[in-house]
């Protein structure tokens, strides 16, 4: 049995098992130079699939590239070309002493050898727990994304020719070669591999049992911290909804509005009542509960996500000093931080890209938002009066016209922004993936909002209908839900089933090749944007508009209980394994949630101050309308000042937490210093 770098060949599918690891003279893994990373076992990482048209001396040129060290401008990583060097496929491993110094690279913490968490050091890397073994030292996902770390990091150490391209693909000095060769055709797709065996337990325990807990470690082991993070807060959030159903339950069936609510969200038009005190007073209880709420639930969130941060040692990431990411330009410069010749862009452009062509952009864009909604409006006041004119089965056809026109622009207009935003945040041309990615989610963020929330918020402070609002609001927790489910999971599953399934059938006998090649012909994952603009809306109807439908919460824990096992399957069962960056927190969507919360003060108090009740109260007491709105004012800002109390009161880190990183900022100094005395 030959070791990593030593001579020898073997079968190509026993090799790709990890079995063993034999010379690039066969078949087989390249070599490794550091005797410290020879190892009898190479655990297949990522698959690379090269396009149809890639002649073998160009897969032999990348199989080169990708197993040189790093010094030599290589990514000084295991690389197995499958069948032969005419295969459309390339394998990936990556050695010990590359997965140690990307850790470091990346500000990785690991456990030190007095079981303290520690920001890893390659230099001191004996002294950390399993730092020879790499498969209980690195999760699988971090030894994954360090592969795809290290190729998107390959730069052209001098202007060259690939061989088998045209002249017009050469690199020239400094080219990012992986985003290079992925615009010439070479490089089709990258992806990670699944582990059938760790999968299949992951599976047992996360959605296929009765179990009411996630296993949110063996997550983020297996799929990364993006992903934990996301199930972590959805569970989190999920659990979360449990007092303001309870509360919800109880006005509706407590407060005498369950029959006059019922009514009105039937048939639209409000049910006089002698006596609304009753339900008035309990729509104030819950806005002013639910206000109270959005704040305590993102402060223990944020509590919480220090706590996993601690405990996956994602707390003192060094994304700004890693390589730029792979589409960042500039001219070639000395960077003063790390000392690397790399692109430079200036700070100041990218501010004034922004100011001068990002924000007017996404303002025109969000305008076209309120025109469409306006435009509808005005469409559907013409059709109701025709068909009041005619009453004919056309008019009453024509009704519908509106609606469709308006979903299907907001559909067409949604799609346009989602590439005008890709397109403004790579003009920006941000340095890190962190800024790019918070700059672009920023953008469809804002337009996710308009689109979602506009409409409700004219019904309610423009048309001041609060029944039409409550009946609407219905209409979009149960509709909306349940189109995601179908969107989301079903038509997935219907179209793997049916369509996809039968052409990557394989057999236990099938060669190792053709199981990774099934692997890439599932669908890519589309992310998580989509589940949690999902969630982001969810709170947005709860914190805002809930106080005139106390059935929201209940709606949405009884989605949301589902919700955790359709996406935990779908993300198992029905894409690729997605990469996933080491992750402290929810980056910009945490932002996202505390401006909503923010937001729903201002929007229950102007609801509650709508209520016929309270305007016949003012009425009754001789009230003016200034004096009227001076006190909604001041109760805004008292139900404000209140939440910013609570934010402060409540620390966002446990103390425990806060010790340890503390202790691990103060060894890191120490090892600096005594670094420095050694020089």
């Amino acid at each position: 049995m030959s070791k990593a770098g030593g001579d020898g060949d073997g079968e190509t599918a026993e090799q790709l098992k990890g079995r063993t690891a034999p010379a690039a003279a066969g078949p087989g893994w390249t070599k490794v130079s550091c005797p410290c990373c020879k190892s009898e076992r190479v655990e297949p990482l990522v698959l690379v699939k090269l396009g149809k048209k890639v002649r073998p001396e160009t897969k032999r040129w990348l199989l080169r590239v990708i197993g040189a060290p790093q010094e030599e401008g290589g990514a000084a990583l295991l690389a197995h070309p499958g069948e032969d060097a005419t295969g459309d496929i390339i394998v990936l491993s990556a050695p010990r002493c590359t997965l140690l110094k990307a850790t470091e690279e990346l500000g990785l913490c690991k456990t030190y050898r007095n079981g303290e968490m520690e920001a890893f050091s390659f230099n001191d890397r004996d002294n950390f727990k399993d730092s020879d073994n790499m498969e209980a030292f690195l999760t699988l996902a971090e030894r994954q994304y360090v592969v795809k770390h290290e190729l998107d990091a390959l730069r052209a150490q001098k202007d060259l020719r690939v061989p088998g391209l045209p002249d017009g693909y050469t690199l020239h000095h400094r080219d990012n070669i992986w985003r290079k060769l992925g615009s010439a055709g070479v490089i089709v797709d990258m992806l990670p591999l699944h582990n059938p065996d760790k999968l299949k337990d992951l599976s047992k325990a996360w959605y296929s049992g009765n179990q009411l807990a996630q296993p949110l470690d063996s997550v983020n082991g297996y799929f990364g911290n993006s992903v934990a993070f996301y199930f972590s807060f959805l569970d989190f959030y999920t659990w979360s909804l449990l007092p303001p159903a309870v509360l919800g339950l109880c006005i509706t069936y407590f407060f005498g509005g369950a029959q006059k609510e019922a009514e009105e969200t039937v048939s639209g038009s409000a049910v006089t009542s002698d006596d609304d005190s009753g339900t008035v007073g309990g729509h104030m209880i819950q806005a002013i509960f639910n206000m109270l709420w959005s704040t305590v639930v993102m402060e223990l969130w944020k509590r919480r996500s220090s706590s996993l941060s601690y405990r996956w040692g994602t707390m003192s990431l060094a994304e700004r000093f890693a390589e730029p990411r792979p589409g960042f330009h500039g001219d070639l410069g000395v960077n003063p931080v790390t000392g690397r010749v790399e692109p430079l862009f200036p700070g100041w452009q990218r501010d004034l890209r922004m100011a001068l062509v990002s924000v007017p952009v996404v303002g025109l864009f969000l305008g076209l938002v309120v025109l469409g909604m306006l435009c509808f409006y005005w469409g559907e006041a013409q059709v109701q009066q025709l068909h009041r004119d005619w009453d004919s089965l056309l008019s009453q056809t024509l009704l519908y016209v509106p609606s469709v026109l308006h979903i299907v622009y907001t559909n067409m207009l949604g799609t346009f922004y989602k590439t005008a935003a890709l397109s403004l945040t790579e003009y920006e041309n941000h340095r890190e993936e962190s800024a790019f990615e918070n700059h672009l989610t920023t953008k469809v963020l804002v337009f996710t909002f308009f689109n979602c929330f506009a409409v409700l918020f004219h019904i309610a402070f423009f048309k001041q209908d609060v029944p039409l609002l409550r009946k609407r609001l219905a209409s979009l927790l149960v509709v909306t839900q349940l189109l995601n489910q179908v969107t989301e999971v079903v038509i997935p599953y219907l179209v793997d089933r049916f369509i996809s399934a039968p052409h990557r059938t394989e057999n236990k006998d099938d060669p190792q090749e053709d199981k990774f090649r099934n692997q890439s012909k599932l669908p890519v994952f589309p992310g998580l944007f989509a589940e949690y603009i999902e969630l982001l809306v969810q709170f947005g109807y709860l914190s805002l508009f809930s106080c005139v439908f106390p059935l929201t919460a209940v709606l949405l824990l009884l989605n949301n209980i589902t919700e955790i096992r359709t996406d935990a399957y779908k993300l198992c069962k029905l894409f690729q394994k997605p990469f996933s960056p080491p992750a402290a927190n929810m980056h910009v969507w945490q932002i996202a949630f505390e401006v909503l919360s923010f937001v729903s003060v201002v929007s229950n108090c102007w609801l509650l101050l709508l209520s016929p009740w309270l305007q016949k109260l003012c009425r009754e007491g001789g009230w003016s309308s200034t004096n009227v709105l001076l006190v909604a004012v001041l109760v805004e800002h008292l139900l404000i000042l209140v939440k910013v109390v609570l934010s402060v009161l409540i620390p966002d880190e446990p103390e425990w937490v806060r010790k340890k990183m503390e202790h691990i900022e103060f060894t890191s100094m120490q090892a600096l210093r005594e670094q420095k005395l050694r020089c």
